[in-house]
């Protein structure tokens, strides 16, 4: 049965609770708080103005995958042609179009939990199986060989790969992804590589799992304008990959939507051939919001966060909690938790059962700082006052 998403279920409990008048600080929303560029916005405009409002080829405009394309050999290393591009609207939709195209009956495809809420239920909608593998904080959610080689069948298609990582903000180190790699190429299995937070890393440059040796030709990259350039609503990503790939989700897509928004593909492009000046102000403010955000959870006593080293979430194991009782109800769960947080403190937060990890909840620190010291404050008060 196809679950909603826990992500967007908070976000319309907290967005009903607002309506009726109460001071909810959010801590769900996965996506940047910054709008998007005044330059990006004006390149909208100009192509609307010069009539690019009509149907675009169903993969996306040859301009844009050659932006694409410049951009992956920039930044990640990556060499593909135009011609091995697919612009989709959003990541999401990538990702659909990959599993609807490589999977079928049957079939299995491995997860890496936690993971990012939407994969098996798009694994799911394809008519295949998914299979977990555990990953734990105490290794940095890192990926051993023997836990992957564990959970590979005949039945095995697909490995998924997200890194940095949706909920927890880890970054798989080199080990893990040739661990990956490795058994990848020994089963003959395709990696579907999730690299939508690529670009926001704090302590280390982001690797894509492609420009590792064996990787490239079973690899499909898939990023976003979303997280980069705050262009969440603008609904434009894509994925690089073989050729074959390409053409079998290009026609996939071309009869599921036609073809990606034309008015956003001309703005993805222009941000993709320009310069960039305001993401490392972007990556400053997330990296002072992580440290407080993650420093201040851990000083509330059953909280423990790892610090996340990518993406914009904190990930803190809430379990010393279940058990406790508040007002009569009884914590045995992150959804139990999540509910007294929304009830009793007015912070909205994000359960970790969703994303294979019920000992967590995931706050986002893609807000203010000033509602992060009030929703922490929050939260603390909250907390002291269980039983």
């Amino acid at each position: 049965m196809l679950q909603p998403s826990a992500t967007m279920m908070v976000i319309k409990k907290a967005a009903n609770m607002r309506a009726q008048g109460v001071d909810i600080i959010s801590f769900g929303a996965g996506e940047p708080d910054f709008d998007t560029p005044e330059v990006v916005i004006g390149a909208a405009v100009k192509a609307m103005e010069n009539g690019k409002t009509r149907y675009t080829p169903g993969s996306g405009t040859t301009s844009l995958k050659k932006s694409i394309a410049h951009k992956l050999k920039r930044d990640n290393q990556l060499h593909y042609e135009p011609k091995q591009i697919v612009v989709s609207n959003g990541a999401k939709h990538s990702l659909f179009n990959a599993c609807m195209t490589l999977l079928q009956d049957g079939d299995e495809a491995i997860l890496f939990s936690p993971f990012w809420v939407t994969y098996p239920e798009i694994v799911k909608l394809a008519g295949a199986t998914p299979v977990y593998v555990e990953t734990i904080a105490r290794n940095g959610f890192q990926i051993s060989m023997a836990s992957l080689e564990a959970a590979v069948s005949k039945n095995t298609k697909l490995i998924f790969v997200n890194t940095p990582s949706n909920p927890t903000g880890a970054i798989l180190n080199k080990e893990s992804l040739k661990n990956i790699v490795a058994v990848a190429k020994k089963r003959d299995l395709i990696i579907l590589s999730d690299e939508c937070y690529e670009a926001l890393t704090y302590d280390e440059p982001h690797v894509s799992i492609a420009s590792l040796p064996d990787a490239y030709e079973r690899t499909i990259t898939i990023q976003s304008m979303s997280k980069v350039y705050a262009m969440t609503g603008w609904r434009i990503g894509y994925t690089a990959s073989s050729v074959e790939c390409a053409n079998a989700m290009a026609k996939f897509q071309g009869q599921a939507t036609g073809c990606p928004n034309s008015i956003a593909q001309e703005a993805a492009d222009f941000a993709l051939s320009h310069e960039h000046p305001y993401l490392g102000k972007w990556r400053d403010a997330f990296k002072e919001r992580r440290t407080y955000m993650v420093n201040a959870l851990n000083e509330i006593p059953g909280f423990e966060t790892l610090m996340p080293k990518g993406a914009f979430y904190a990930f803190p194991n809430v379990s010393a909690f279940y058990g406790k009782e508040l007002d009569g109800v009884v914590i045995n769960s992150s959804l139990d938790l999540t509910n007294i947080l929304l009830e009793k403190a007015h912070v909205a937060v994000v359960p970790g059962g969703p994303f294979g990890a019920d000992d967590y909840i995931r706050l986002s620190y893609a807000t203010s700082m000033e509602n992060i010291i009030e929703g922490i404050n929050r939260i603390t008060k909250l907390m002291n006052t269980l039983s």
